[in-house]
């Protein structure tokens, strides 16, 4: 279900953008054109009635991302745990509203919700107050597949044409899951990363796709949130196309990632576990000491 919220002034409902009038200027000529934008909206996540984090998130596939969320920030074990998602648009924003059969939301977030945090649509430390909490150190992933290096360059050609959003816009992250051959199997658009992986995560765990066989493709930096929701999440290969951070590279290292970045198509640089990357008839270049 797509929320719908009455103070929407677009006809565009449903895609994640609206329309708006403005005044382009460009080489000394003016006109009046119609662009679109993408949407941001506050989204409460409210798990058993008690109030968790509100996510600046782009509303499409929210219930991906309720499910997603829930697993990818631990608040559920498996997914069986989320036992309902309601989806309520109100005039500022849009509930989530779940019932988990768990108590971690919360010691999270406090009975009343008193340690509730706001959530930008950039947040990576959202609902975490504690360092702790900031800094999880997920279980390694399995062995996982291993993908040849044309498979990566096939996944990279496409992933434009598969973001609808950002198309119009130019303002969204995309996740997307590629198969063993290259083939993008699925996307998830948002104007968050951290919120688009979510949501990716989500729909795979509901088309039950198996993370072992295909990797993981953002549009975004690997900072270390993105590694630590993908390892939760069992994937093992992640490629993206601009850089790692420092601690990404180190959590992608102890939960036996193989994190690629700078992807582009002809070239990437491997950071971690490069024995997951096969690159037929490659030659290594002369090291040249000091």
């Amino acid at each position: 279900m797509q929320p719908n919220p009455p103070d929407y002034p677009s006809p565009d409902h449903g895609r994640g953008y609206v329309t708006r009038r403005v005044d382009r200027y460009r080489h000394g000529e003016h006109e009046r054109i119609s662009d679109a934008i993408t949407e941001e909206v506050p989204v409460a996540m409210i798990y058993n009635d008690v109030p968790f984090a509100v996510m600046m998130v782009t509303p499409l596939d929210l219930e991906d991302f309720a499910l997603g969320f829930s697993l990818s920030e631990g608040l559920v074990a498996k997914p069986e745990d989320l036992q309902s998602i309601e989806v309520h648009p109100r005039l500022e924003g849009v509930e989530l509203a779940m019932r988990v059969a768990s108590d971690t939301v919360e010691q999270r977030a406090g009975k009343g919700g008193e340690r509730l945090l706001p959530g930008r649509s950039g947040c990576g430390l959202c609902g975490a107050r504690m360092l702790e909490d900031a800094v999880r150190h997920p279980a390694p992933v399995g062995e996982g597949p291993r993908i040849e290096a044309a498979a990566l360059e096939r996944a990279l050609e496409t992933l434009q044409a598969v973001q609808p959003v950002n198309s119009a816009t130019g303002a969204v992250h995309a996740a997307a899951w590629v198969d063993m051959q290259g083939a993008i199997v699925l996307v998830r658009e948002d104007v968050g990363r951290h919120n688009a992986l979510d949501k990716l995560i989500g729909a795979l765990v509901k088309a039950r796709i198996d993370v072992q066989h295909g990797f993981l493709l953002v549009t975004s930096r690997a900072s270390y949130e993105m590694i630590t929701k993908a390892a939760s999440a069992g994937i093992s290969v992640m490629a993206a196309i601009s850089a790692p951070t420092a601690l990404a590279i180190h959590l992608a290292e102890s939960t036996h990632m193989t994190l690629v970045g700078f992807a582009r198509p002809g070239s990437y640089v491997v950071y971690t576990h490069p024995q997951r990357l096969l690159h037929a008839g490659a030659r290594d270049a002369p090291v040249y000491s000091a």
